[in-house]
Formats: structure tokens, C-alpha cells, sequence
């Protein structure tokens, strides 16, 4: 799994994807060093949104030991939150767990790790990779390299073959059975992409990271040539082709006999 530094996550920088890094103490961490904030009321809703796509958030409006006792069974974390100097409330808080595929969000893919991953898809009634939609292999494969492979059982762990390769490789596999064949489905995380900054020499006044760069000056910018009208080089192209007949009209009758001034029409002509 994944591991992230939840020092420097803060309310304020919380996304519906990082907010799958912390936990239920991290969250009345983080909202106890947001109270001295001027926003903090004004941003509510934005903050609460964030954390409820990640966990189950509940008030607790009746303050009774035996109420708090309940919340506690289910696996809720109680804790005090304050939204400005003159109020407080109690919450209630658990993360959500990701046990089914119709858990999985493109959120939090990244959240979990390859061997975790295939218990959920385990759990998927057995029907292997093909059982799962579309929809959710998508976000599968946007987190990780899933492979699968289909084979007799006792070909399945045959010395060289795919499964050895790909254990040595470090991906996680599940098998699942069919009969006298095995569904093998490996997963390995992917490496997190790392997005480009553009960026040009200095002479050139301009980078990706500069908001304010200019690019009205012409003379900054290098002339972009015009080759629409070129010749492919993969064309079959010969010059000595290009004869007078190349650009022969479907005109045959003499220009001297074309009458090109306008006729008058008289309304008696047929048509």
C-alpha cells in the first residue's frame, strides 16, 4: 500500500482522493488546528463533503453514554469538533471500508494495495476478471497492471511460465478456480504518473509555471514552417509524370466556338 505523509495534510488541503490517507484520529487532528482559522465556518460544507466521500460522518445529538457505547460498537470514533468559539458539536466517524468491487472509485484506486485488491475482487462471487464491468476495470487499471492468464491447474505453476515470471516481477496474483482450470489474475501497482512542466531558456521569456508569461511578442516565438503542401516522401511520386495530358479539361469543343456573353431567354422558350 501506498504510503503518504499525512503530516502536511491539512483541512485545507484535503481532496476526495488524499482524504483516503488518513484516518479517523488524523480527522479531529486536522479539525482542531483548522478552529483558529477565520473560515473554518464559511468552508463547512466544503470540508464535510470531502471527508464523507471517504467516511461515514454522523452528529451524535444525544450525548448518553449508552448512545456513545452503540456508536462505539460499530466501530465509530466519537470526538468533539468546533466550528467557531460559540458552538461545538460531536461527532461520530468511521472510515469506509473498501470490501466490495462497487467500493472502488477512482479516488481511492490508489488507496489500497495489489494484494488487498484481489481480496475485494475475490469476493466478487468468484467469477474471475471478466465477470467485473467495464466501468470497474477501468478504475482497476488506472491504479495497477492486471494480467490474467487461464490454464489447466497443473500447467498453472509450470517452471519459466507466466506465473513464475510474474511473481518475480512483484505482482500479486489470485487464482481462482474453474473446474479443472485455474484463473490466475495478477496486479501490480502502477508508479504514480509525474505530470511535465514545460519549460523554455530563459531568452525565451516563457514557462509553464509563470502565469503571466507573455506570448504576444512575435520574436519570441519560433516561426512554425508550413509543409500542408508537401509531398509525401511515401507517395509514388515522379515528376516526368506530370505531362500536359495531367491536366487535360473534360472540354473538348473549340474556345473559339464557346459562346461566352449571356443569351436573353424569351419566355416562349421550352425548357
Amino acid at each position: 500500500m501506498r504510503q503518504k505523509d499525512k503530516s502536511i495534510l491539512t483541512l485545507k488541503t484535503l481532496t476526495k482522493s488524499n482524504v483516503w490517507d488518513i484516518q479517523e484520529n488524523d480527522v479531529f487532528r486536522m479539525w482542531e488546528a483548522a478552529e483558529k482559522d477565520a473560515d473554518l465556518k464559511d468552508n463547512f460544507r466544503h470540508y464535510t463533503d470531502i471527508l464523507r466521500s471517504a467516511f461515514d460522518l454522523e452528529e451524535v445529538k444525544i450525548d448518553k453514554p449508552e448512545v456513545i457505547a452503540k456508536y462505539e460498537a460499530r466501530g465509530f470514533k466519537i470526538g468533539v469538533v468546533r466550528v467557531d468559539e460559540s458552538s461545538k458539536t460531536k461527532w461520530a466517524i468511521k472510515k469506509r471500508p473498501i470490501m466490495r468491487v462497487t467500493d472502488l472509485t477512482y479516488e481511492n484506486i490508489r488507496h489500497i494495495s495489489a494484494a488487498k485488491l484481489l481480496e475485494v475482487i475475490d469476493r466478487n462471487f468468484g467469477g474471475g476478471w471478466d465477470s467485473l464491468s467495464q466501468s470497474i476495470q477501468d478504475i482497476i487499471e488506472s491504479g495497477f497492471d492486471i494480467s490474467t492468464t487461464t490454464l489447466p491447474k497443473d500447467r498453472l505453476h509450470k517452471v519459466g511460465g507466466m506465473y513464475e515470471k510474474k511473481v518475480n516481477d512483484g505482482f500479486e496474483v489470485l487464482e481462482i478456480p474453474k473446474g479443472s482450470w485455474v484463473e490466475a489474475i495478477f496486479a501490480k501497482e502502477k508508479p504514480e504518473a509525474v505530470k511535465p512542466h514545460l519549460k523554455f531558456d530563459n531568452e525565451d521569456n516563457f514557462s509553464s509555471d509563470d502565469e503571466d508569461a507573455n506570448i504576444d511578442n512575435d520574436e519570441d516565438l519560433e516561426e512554425i514552417e508550413d509543409h500542408y503542401n508537401d509531398i509525401d516522401e511515401d507517395d509514388d511520386y515522379d515528376e516526368d509524370k506530370l505531362t500536359e495530358e495531367s491536366y487535360r479539361t473534360t472540354f473538348e469543343t473549340d474556345p473559339d466556338d464557346l459562346n461566352l456573353e449571356a443569351e436573353e431567354v424569351s419566355d416562349d422558350d421550352d425548357y
